[in-house]
């Protein structure tokens, strides 16, 4: 029984730091990595609590000071998850119906660049039939195998690389001085183009794929998605964010994100919508996202089939419509001053 009482201490002990750890204000990619797991931690805290009156004795004061920390930290744990659970509030409200000519759906796929067969993504696209798809990790071997997108899709940015960081967008849409750019580092590239809808309505529409912890710290990461997130805030052109940005959507740069750019998050008040690691199906959180402008209602979203990737497609439907500015919940302020945005882009441009 003592045995079975210092392994939980230990594993208690461990889901308390790391739940600590994010709240440090560091870049560094062994502090930032546990911004991720937070579910698994919680439901570990969770399973601490649970077993610690069966092993450890409550008359001892140890056990009491243990049990104080677990309920703090699963507190901790629980706030941040909570926004992305059903029983939150909506912040971008649905609506089940929209004039064909403003809609927009969206495809985001990470295809693994491991990953040598195209059929399950394009028997996908086929069967979605989404009116933008955006692929990132593709590479020259995608980029052929990815010809026939070109029948449906007649406006394509091919931007292959071999490094991982290459990125694809297929549109039925008109492109509008469409750009690949290296915002941060010159070997990561995003997208910006402008789109014209059946409508005439033009929006906006960026493409991310920065690179994650562990691989290098976060400030690069981190300052490309505040420098979009300033971008959007400026333009008075309705703006869609999407891509996997290698970052939860819970994290502190997310919020500051949301905070600076004033896009809606379309989980919140529905659900994480995880989409990686597919190969792991104890061990998912949500890397993909689509952000967008209040001037878009919600009209789907989902988390799509396996395509031989880590990564699930991430689906979401959205109605572009003037109407929908201001009766939407505005993004959820954090505790973050702006001027903390010019400060994380400053580190990460060095």
């Amino acid at each position: 029984m003592r045995l079975l009482g210092w392994i939980l201490t230990g594993l208690g002990g461990l889901a308390v730091l790391a739940t600590v750890l994010p709240i440090i204000p560091s870049n560094e990619a062994a502090i930032r990595i546990w911004d991720f797991p937070r579910l698994q931690i919680a439901a570990l805290l969770a399973t601490v609590l649970v077993a610690t009156p069966f092993v450890i004795s409550a008359r001892s004061g140890r056990a009491f000071s243990f049990v104080a920390v677990l309920v703090a930290a699963l507190a901790w744990q629980v706030h941040a998850i909570w926004p992305y659970t059903p029983i939150s509030q909506i912040e971008a409200k649905a609506v089940a119906s929209c004039e064909p000519a403003s809609q927009i759906s969206l495809l985001v796929a990470n295809v693994r660049v491991e990953n040598r067969d195209a059929g399950p993504l394009l028997a996908l696209v086929k069967g979605v039939n989404p009116d933008l798809v955006l692929l990132v990790e593709t590479d020259s071997r995608w980029n052929r195998q990815l010809e026939p997108l070109k029948r449906t899709y007649s406006f394509v940015i091919s931007h292959p690389q071999e490094n991982g960081y290459g990125m694809h967008l297929f549109s039925r849409y008109e492109l509008i001085k469409p750009e690949v750019r290296f915002l941060v580092e010159n070997d990561v590239p995003s997208v910006e183009t402008g789109l014209r809808l059946p409508s005439g309505a033009r929006i906006n529409l960026y493409g991310l794929h920065p690179r994650p912890p562990p691989l290098q710290d976060t400030a690069p990461r981190d300052a490309e998605l505040l420098l979009v997130g300033e971008e959007v805030r400026k333009e008075s052109t309705p703006s869609i964010v999407a891509g996997d940005l290698n970052d939860v959507a819970w994290s502190r740069t997310s919020s500051l994100f949301q905070e600076v750019s004033g896009l809606l998050d379309p989980r919140i008040g529905r659900g994480l919508y995880a989409t990686f690691n597919a190969d792991w199906p104890l061990l998912r959180w949500p890397l993909d996202h689509v952000f967008f402008a209040e001037s878009f209602w919600l009209l789907d979203m989902a988390v799509l089939e396996d395509i031989g990737s880590d990564h699930f497609p991430f689906f979401v439907a959205v109605c572009h419509d003037k109407t929908a500015v201001g009766l939407q919940d505005e993004p959820r302020p954090e505790s973050f001053d702006l001027k903390a945005a010019d400060e994380i882009i400053e580190e990460g441009l060095e």
